[in-house]
């Protein structure tokens, strides 16, 4: 059953050591061919063999999804368990830098996986699996009207922004420069999912957060797309981190999201491909 981890839970670190496969012994040149089609037909069922606890950290634009793909792994992988710590990418990041125990890294921008991979916390090369662009969020049948960017500058407009040095904040500093625009929000939060529930709460009128949000929000808000938005686009890198507790599990969750099966769970979502 996948789970959610709170932020400040530390999980115990194990070890898990997989079984060695038999090794061949290759005696004609002949019979290369064949013994090397047999190894490679036992790596892939070796690979496929997974099992316990598999962490990710994920930015929180990335809950929905990243929920259901979990559920999707644990099926696939009897005995796998799947836990989530969604939230801002740069917390994230500097928790994995401290130690946090996790094995895979899914970041809503190259910056902050850079934080990452700079430390030597990467297993390998981050690639990217998903892109996002930002919209607005309104109270729902958008009462204020809002229809471009601009708006949100109105007088006694209620506008709620991500903290500027999370993704979903960068890119909205981005977009208000493409607009040539200067927007003062009443409030700047740690992470999209709380910059979209004050909005939700009516504690604001509007927010600048992801389109994938306000899709997963339903009829909690309403969006409003706008052409900066382009100028704005966030590529999503992930990597197996350097020292997975569960290195197998890891590759195996990297590889169903980069599947056709786990691309189209995120472009259902709202998510653009790389």
């Amino acid at each position: 059953m996948t789970r959610s981890v709170p932020r400040t839970r530390r999980i115990r670190r194990s070890l898990r050591v997989s079984g060695a496969g038999a090794a061949v012994l290759l005696t004609l040149s002949a019979c290369s061919s064949s013994s090397g089609a047999d190894e490679d037909a036992g790596s892939a069922g070796s690979s496929s063999k997974v099992s316990g606890q598999v962490t990710v950290f994920a930015a929180a634009s990335l809950k929905e999804s990243f929920t259901k793909l979990g559920e999707t792994f644990e099926q696939r992988h009897p005995g796998t368990e799947v836990s989530f710590n969604f939230g801002g990418s740069d917390s994230l990041a500097a928790g994995i830098t401290s130690g946090a125990p996790a094995d895979v890294f899914a970041s809503a921008s190259p910056k902050t996986m850079a934080t990452v991979t700079d430390a030597g916390a990467a297993a390998g090369e981050p690639s990217t699996f998903v892109r996002n662009r930002l919209e607005i969020a309104t109270l729902p049948d958008n009462p204020e009207r809002i229809s471009s960017l601009q708006d949100l500058t109105a007088s006694g407009l209620k506008v709620v922004l991500c903290d500027k040095s999370v993704p979903c904040g960068a890119a909205a500093q981005k977009a208000l420069a493409a607009g040539g625009l200067d927007l003062t929000p009443v409030s700047y939060e740690q992470d999209v999912k709380a910059a979209l529930t004050k909005v939700e709460l009516k504690e604001a009128d509007a927010a600048l957060v992801y389109r994938t949000d306000v899709r997963a929000a339903g009829g909690k808000v309403a969006g409003v797309d706008f052409p900066e938005a382009a100028e704005a686009v966030n590529d999503y890198p992930i990597t197996v981190l350097e020292d997975a507790p569960n290195p197998g599990a890891a590759k195996a969750f990297v590889a169903l999201v980069k599947s056709a099966e786990g691309q189209r769970v995120l472009t259902d979502a709202g998510f653009g491909t790389p």
